[in-house]
């Protein structure tokens, strides 16, 4: 083979040099941290009594911690779209007086540890804090409530709608809003018919990354909720309460329970969404 055909050739390969001992790495390092240690979760579950991973399973106050969880992550997700919406397109498309430093604060609740912003939005949302006390005359109440575990979700799960959808409305070219303002559109027409669609597909992607997090989050979410059973316990709070019983069957079979049904969700959400924007 000449020298000119094996240029030709090494350049239509579509593998990078070291090829083999990426993929060897790549899969160590993911099969250690994440692959080994959830097939450990679903062997502890294997090995335990049948009878007594469904009694924890369909346990009311297992099923109550349950329907917390998953539907204050979706009803956070669902309020943290437009609101991370507006915050993006506010950091993008207008001149804010210190912007990096705003900028930068989206970024505060992945920095930040999760008990330290749980504390904090206690401290803030209590009946004597700086916003509770001006609910409490009204018979409104936050911390120690379902609204308060939604409220912390929230607040883990904003920043990431704005940091996917921020590099779209960065991008999207201006001259496609002219030409819609030359043809008559208005400017919520334009947004609607023109911009929107286009931010589609973000806004989806962010809003299943926000419920993704949300759902097995701990931290933030432990202080303000008041851990109730069957009313503001979560399900990873009920996973250490199991811990705490040394009961680690159920501790692993309300985990696995968890992830499941998480797999599943994000499946169904992620093939919506291939189907719709593919």
């Amino acid at each position: 083979m000449s020298v000119g055909a094996a240029t030709r050739a090494r350049l239509a390969s579509p593998r990078l040099p070291g090829f083999g001992v990426s993929l060897g790495v790549t899969l160590a390092v993911v099969g250690s941290l994440v692959i080994v240690p959830l097939l450990a979760l679903v062997v502890v579950v294997a090995r335990a009594p049948s009878a007594h991973v469904w009694d924890v399973l369909s346990a009311d106050r297992t099923l109550a911690a349950y329907g917390l969880s998953f539907g204050a992550a979706a009803l956070a997700a669902l309020l943290s779209t437009p609101l991370g919406l507006g915050i993006a397109w506010t950091l993008v498309r207008y001149e804010l007086p210190a912007r990096r430093l705003w900028d930068a604060l989206v970024d505060l609740p992945f920095a930040m540890p999760t008990a330290v912003s749980g504390i904090a939005l206690t401290q803030l949302w209590g009946p004597s804090g700086a916003f509770g006390r001006w609910l409490a005359p009204l018979g409104l109440e936050v911390a120690f409530t379902r609204a308060g575990v939604v409220l912390a979700l929230i607040f883990v799960s904003l920043p990431f709608v704005v940091r996917t959808v921020q590099p779209v409305i960065e991008s999207f070219p201006r001259e496609t809003e002219e030409a819609a303002a030359s043809l008559g559109a208005d400017r919520l027409t334009t947004f609607r018919r023109v911009i929107l669609p286009a931010l589609r597909p973000a806004l989806v992607s962010g809003a299943t990354l926000g419920f993704a997090r949300a759902i097995g989050e701990y931290g933030s979410v432990v202080f303000i909720a008041g851990n109730v059973p069957f009313r503001t316990e979560i399900a990873p709070l009920l996973v250490l309460v199991r811990l705490e019983e040394y009961d680690y069957a159920g501790a692993a079979a309300v985990a696995t329970g968890m992830l499941v049904a998480s797999a599943a969700i994000l499946v169904i959400l992620s093939r919506r969404g291939a189907l719709r924007h593919g």
